[in-house]
């Protein structure tokens, strides 16, 4: 039986490497569509959880996860000798950036191709989730897999499908989110449109994985850039006294010709912080200087210190000095209602803070602990004793579920980044 025919009768086993947020939601996906699938991860807590019936992604429910470890659709193992098994594997490992050069790092990448290609077999195909830069899948992972000595689209078939999940989001999850589809030959994207089709409710097919690549980077440096703009409108607003929230729900009025974005104190999340930056370095070593998204991103990451110089500035009045001040932080994930911390601004504030000899406690009803410069520390439960203790109270993230009538009631000061006090008022209030 040919993979193209596994693919159509769910008889294929599907690998999915790398079991995070991204792959572990695609991977129940595929289960649930009646694929058998076989996850591999290298973090053996993870696989411990998953072969024992628990989720360890917020998204994910572990009575979902049970259901389909006891059907024996889904196991996860560590051993990537699995590979030989699997008649399509998905990559879906992480693509950071280097710490100090902010270059794309595609070790994890590179990696997982590395030990793919050791077991790589004819009729199999090799779908890449990892957001990256144009020219990953052809001029890094197609020769790497070659060296087994299969050629792309004739003994293996090979693909860029970016991923799309949005942490928390109940209305679009992996299922109901348009998948877009690029192979290396024609036949490589018909094979990936029939494995995800089988699975998602829509597949949009493009033309190359080049354009496939490049549609992730746009539908992110897109955001970044406008999330740059209404950033600097706010600081613009500021220094001109006007209400920048206002001004922002005036003008979404406008049916035609305006979205809107609203500030915050930096950009968070596992895309819009790096995308842009995988987009500029590939556009420079090119030859090509991307002056838009470079601005953008360097708002974006000045307003870390915006929100401290704001911190500094509300104290003043109470003659109280960030050093020796009690800061408390409202919310540490990168968005509401998530447990979510990957790139999350609020880490870099209360490494500024902690810098300036702040002493700094946080509280959020998702996240229990979390790890800062060295220390660890744990979710506070909020209090009128806990708020009023505090010198300064920081929203860094709008919780649907914390109750801001207590914060604006018994914090002596907010700084209020999410306009999540926007119902209350008083002189202990001041916004982004």
């Amino acid at each position: 039986m040919s993979l193209l025919e596994k693919l159509e009768n769910r008889t294929a086993t599907v690998g999915v490497v790398g079991l995070g947020y991204v792959g572990l939601s695609l991977a129940i996906e595929f289960a649930r569509a009646g694929y058998k699938i076989i996850g591999i991860d290298i973090n053996d807590e993870k696989v411990a959880k998953l072969n024992a019936g628990r989720s360890y992604v917020m998204d994910v429910p572990s009575d979902v996860v049970s259901k389909l470890v006891a059907e024996g659709r889904l196991v996860a193992s560590s051993d990537y000798s699995q590979i030989a098994n699997m008649d399509s594997i998905s990559i879906c490992v992480p693509t950071p950036l280097r710490s100090k050069s902010k270059d794309p790092d595609l070790s994890y990448i590179l990696d997982a191709v590395s030990k793919i290609r050791k077991h790589l077999h004819a009729g199999q195909l090799v779908v890449l989730e990892s957001t990256t830069f144009p020219g990953t899948t052809t001029e890094v992972i197609q020769p790497i897999l070659e060296e087994s000595g299969l050629s792309v689209g004739k003994d293996f078939y090979l693909a860029f499908s970016p991923e799309r999940v949005d942490p928390g989001n109940v209305q679009f999850q992996t299922r109901n989110i348009p998948k877009v589809v690029g192979g290396v030959t024609e036949d490589c994207t018909r094979h990936a449109r029939t494995l995800y089709g089988n699975c998602l409710d829509r597949v949009v097919g493009v033309s190359s994985t080049d354009v496939a690549e490049m549609v992730k980077l746009l539908e992110n440096t897109f955001r970044s850039v406008n999330i740059g703009l209404v950033n600097e409108f706010a600081l613009l607003c500021n220094s001109l006294g006007i209400d920048v929230w206002e001004v922002i729900d005036a003008a979404s009025t406008k049916p035609f010709g305006f979205m809107p974005f609203y500030p915050g104190p930096g950009l968070g999340g596992h895309c819009i912080p790096v995308d842009p930056l995988y987009l500029s370095w590939k556009a420079k070593v090119n030859g090509f200087h991307p002056r838009l998204i470079d601005v953008a991103v360097q708002v974006n990451q000045d307003m870390p210190q915006h929100i401290v110089r704001k911190v500094r500035e509300a104290l003043k009045p109470l003659k109280k000095d960030l050093k020796g001040s009690k800061i408390l932080v409202i919310g540490v994930a990168y968005k509401r209602d998530t447990d979510d911390v990957r790139e999350s601004p609020a880490l870099e504030i209360i490494h500024l803070l902690d810098q300036e000899g702040a002493k700094v406690e946080f509280s959020d009803p998702f996240v229990r602990f979390l790890q800062s410069n060295g220390s660890r520390l744990s979710s506070r439960t909020l209090s009128e004793k806990e708020l009023a203790e505090a010198d300064c109270v920081l929203v860094v993230t709008d919780h649907t579920s914390v109750d801001y009538e207590l914060v604006a009631r018994h914090a002596p000061v907010v700084i209020d980044t999410r306009n999540a006090l926007k119902d209350f008022s008083g002189e202990n209030i001041h916004r982004l």
